[in-house]
């Protein structure tokens, strides 16, 4: 059985855990699989929007638990994860996490470095790390306190506790709780608007957003941003869309300024 399936659909691809034995669950087969599909959506320009879902009525219930103990040091291993997560970081299409069902330790954070996130009722969350006697990995250090506050992501790591999908949206780790009999149609609407999104502008604002810093910083990083977006075909088409009273069909296309020289 393959453990990551892969589906695209309209510039969508989507990613799905596939071991729902172990509730997806990744072992070592998986964090490399997903590894490799996340370097190949960021070099594929027909990929617009990508999905990360869970077969079988969960999401992922974290890293699997080696029954052989490898001979590796842990800092060789855990490079899989880091690797794995600024993949997903640095990815420059708006991802999104479809949460059914549980979504815990890394499998929690890896929903978490996701840009946006849709969850049915059902779905639970656990930052269990410290249940295991172990700490936060795959970015949840990082992320937790940029997204609630350094007291509740304390709260969250240091006790461990499960919070279901309605505490995770008051807290701002889930941006949308949708009935699970609509949560696919819900995550193809919002995927099919981001496709139909500026590729080069999402980028530019995604990596904006991600890596803001001082207010110093920001201003310089946004107007180098804009000189990117302003070389992009997009701009005028938006314009011209505008003016035409019309859906603008972006590309990302670059679109270098002419010159006439005289002879």
């Amino acid at each position: 059985m393959t453990s990551l399936l892969v589906d695209d659909k309209d510039g969508v691809r989507t990613l799905t855990l596939n071991r729902p034995h172990k509730r997806n669950a990744l072992d070592a087969e998986l964090w490399a699989a997903l590894g490799g599909a996340l370097a190949e959506a960021g070099e594929d320009r027909g990929v617009r929007a990508l999905v990360i879902t869970g077969a079988g009525g969960a999401f992922c219930s974290g890293a699997e638990v080696p029954v052989t103990v490898s001979s590796a040091h842990p800092l060789y291993r855990m490079r899989v994860l880091t690797d794995v997560a600024l993949l997903l970081h640095d990815l420059p299409v708006p991802t999104v996490a479809k949460v059914t069902g549980v979504a815990v330790g890394a499998g929690w954070n890896l929903a978490l470095g996701c840009d946006l996130v849709v969850a049915t009722p059902e779905a639970s969350f656990s930052q269990i790390f410290a249940r295991r006697g172990l700490s936060p990995d795959l970015g949840g250090s990082w992320l937790l306190p940029r997204l609630v506050g350094l007291q509740q992501a304390k709260r969250l790591a240091l006790l461990a506790e499960t919070i279901d999908a309605e505490e995770a949206r008051a807290l701002g780790l889930v941006t949308w709780v949708v009935d699970a009999g609509e949560v696919d149609a819900f995550t193809d609407d919002v995927t099919a608007r981001l496709a139909a999104g500026p590729p080069v502008a999402l980028a530019q604002t995604k990596s904006l957003l991600n890596e803001a810093g001082s207010l110093r910083e920001a201003l310089a990083n946004e107007a180098r941003a804009q000189a990117v977006n302003f070389a992009s075909a997009d701009v005028p088409e938006a314009y011209a869309a505008f003016r035409e009273k019309r859906a603008p069909r972006f590309t990302g296309d670059w679109t270098p300024a002419t010159r006439s020289e005289s002879t």
